[in-house]
């Protein structure tokens, strides 16, 4: 993503879309490095609006409750990654070839790029690991669903499962494989940071090369019966 590409997301997410102002952008910024320091439970716009030197106002016209805002983080990343497998694939017509680029990009997604400055993509995945959940595990979930709050993640969803039907078109269930595949990236990776007893893959630092790994031996174990 270059320089004035905008992600796209569903307008019911927020009341002033917070990518398209200095202040919305300081806001996104702010909440992703303060969620990730304190945690989801303890975020509230009040610790937001001082982290920014600004007011509690300011951060209510952009976004209706701290729920919001980071359902609103979470769909960025999903149309993050969603975005990095359409450049990444562009022009590989091998199925195999393009599913292992789109494993890959999983795990290699939350890179920092520096085209974005008020985006730490790194910081943002840590967020999504430990929270993200907590975006769509809801009592209101049905209903956020309705208003078309998760297309983001189903459009994703949708993208690596084509790919497997392509790969094996017998193959019974291509839709879950590709949420799953999404999922264990992010949880095996905290697993192996925080919970190292419920994984078999190892973390150093900023190297997923475990957990790529990882990814390929069950996805191309189920899809083909080969690694």
């Amino acid at each position: 993503m270059g320089i004035g590409i905008k992600i796209t997301l569903n307008e019911g997410l927020y009341l002033r879309d917070p990518q398209g102002t200095p202040l919305g952008q300081k806001i996104i910024k702010h909440s992703i490095l303060l969620i990730d320091e304190i945690g989801f439970e303890s975020f509230n716009f009040k610790k937001l609006a001082k982290r920014m030197e600004s007011t509690e106002a300011s951060v209510y016209r952009y976004f209706e409750n701290k729920h919001m805002l980071l359902l609103f983080l979470v769909s960025w990343y999903w149309e993050w990654v969603s975005y990095l497998i359409d450049i990444n694939t562009r022009n590989v017509d091998d199925p195999k070839r393009r599913l292992r680029i789109i494993l890959d990009t999983l795990v290699s997604a939350p890179q920092d790029n520096p085209a974005i400055e008020y985006v730490n993509e790194n910081i943002l995945h840590n967020l999504i690991i430990s929270e993200g959940s907590k975006a769509y595990h809801t009592k209101q979930v049905d209903k956020e669903n309705r208003e078309g709050f998760f297309l983001n993640y189903k459009q994703l969803s949708e993208k690596i499962s084509k790919v497997i039907s392509e790969l094996n078109p017998n193959f019974p269930y291509p839709h879950a494989l590709a949420s799953n595949l999404f999922e264990m990236a992010n949880n095996h990776i905290y697993f192996a940071q925080h919970l190292p007893r419920l994984t078999d893959v190892k973390v150093e630092g900023d190297n997923f090369d475990e957990v790529r790994e990882m990814l390929e031996f069950f996805a191309f174990k189920l899809i083909c019966g080969e690694k």
